[in-house]
């Protein structure tokens, strides 16, 4: 058990969470001398065919189109499996676990291996239930930051595109009261939190798809909103990437990839993308969150006898009952047999099971 509070790294994530905001930017500092970094070869513990998953922008529009039917097929075709009170679909029924499980998720321990597993189970969703025949795309952030407005991300084409920047005129508010759900009063030195606004998207494949989950904690019935911000997007820059992938420990590299470019995607977006706790929403997310475990993945490929196992950090944002009979409030340090749900969508996993490129999720995956 650990006694030490996260809240002085929270404030920092905070930090980075306010500038998420339509106006502001946040920039990590770090003394650490620019590097470049990069994977060559996956581990050589698979025994099937490596799946490949690849950069947006390099897929032909035949393989765009098929991935965007198949998330389209886990909104509108598959009905919710899970027990939120709000999900209608499968596509719904992600959000509403990471929606639930978010103070567990983030700036802990546990924040990329989860994801990491999220991604996974999304991609198999789209699989198993939709026949999508391709891998989990990403978004090569770096190759677009500071420009997301010109990003063909964001054209209308219900083929190709995700839609537009946020152009409708309807409106999303939410307050960035995370993580203070409803009831919890804010600690001492905490501001109050605040109001963040998106747009509808107009346009694409997604633009008629209601939201019932979020936004934040709320769950009201809303549309998928945009406010794309090509300075809040700096933070996906290269050198932020580099500063991360320099780092020499997991509990070093891990807060780094968390706070710029996981920030950089998240505020680039803007709107739903912007809320720590519904940003599933947007489908924009998933490649996002692909790219950022590609991140994670670079940064265990540069030492793979060191890092395949390498993990750190609490498994709470706020203290938990701990698991010693006690009944006393505290925070845990993660370990590998942590046990990881997808609410039963897919089998449970061990955190280490998420973690290691030899033996776990990713054993028989390599990005290109």
């Amino acid at each position: 058990m650990s006694s030490k509070s996260p809240f002085g790294r929270y404030l920092g994530f905070l930090s980075a969470c306010l500038c998420l905001g339509i106006a502001l930017q946040c920039v990590v500092v770090s003394t650490t001398p620019i590097t470049s970094a990069s994977a060559s070869k996956p581990p050589q513990h698979c025994t099937e065919t490596h799946v490949q998953r690849k950069a947006w922008h390099t897929l032909s529009d035949t393989e765009k189109k098929a991935y965007i039917d198949a998330e389209l097929c886990l909104m509108w075709q598959k009905p919710a499996r899970t027990d939120h009170p709000e999900a209608v679909s499968l596509f719904d029924d992600l959000q509403g676990l990471h929606q639930t499980q978010a103070l567990r998720v983030h700036n802990t321990g546990w924040f990329l291996a989860w994801h990491r597993y999220m991604i996974w189970a999304h991609e198999k969703l789209l699989k198993e239930e939709c026949g999508y025949e391709g891998a989990q795309p990403y978004w090569d952030e770096p190759f677009e930051t500071g420009n997301f407005t010109s990003s063909p991300l964001f054209s209308n084409s219900t083929t190709t595109g995700f839609g537009d920047i946020g152009i409708g005129p309807g409106e999303v508010r939410w307050k960035l009261d995370f993580p203070f759900p409803a009831g919890i009063p804010l600690p001492e030195g905490i501001p109050p939190p605040m109001e963040v606004v998106g747009r509808c998207i107009a346009t694409g494949p997604f633009a008629n798809y209601t939201l019932r989950i979020g936004p934040s904690w709320d769950n009201t019935a809303h549309c998928i909103s945009r406010a794309v911000n090509d300075y809040a997007s700096a933070n996906s820059n290269q050198k932020h990437v580099d500063e991360c992938l320099a780092l020499p420990t997991f509990a070093k590299a891990w807060p780094c990839i968390e706070a710029s470019p996981h920030g950089g995607g998240h505020g680039g977006v803007g709107g739903e993308m912007t809320n720590p706790v519904s940003s599933p929403g947007d489908p924009l997310f998933y490649l996002h969150h692909t790219w950022l475990d590609k991140v994670w993945w670079d940064w265990q490929m540069l030492d793979v006898p060191a890092r395949r196992l390498d993990i750190a950090g609490n498994t709470s944002i706020l203290p938990v009952e701990l698991a010693d009979g006690s009944g006393a409030m505290g925070y845990e340090l993660a370990n590998l047999g942590n046990v990881l749900t997808m609410g039963g969508l897919v089998q449970e996993i061990t955190l280490g099971h998420a973690v290691d490129l030899e033996e776990g999720l990713l054993a028989c995956v390599e990005y290109v």
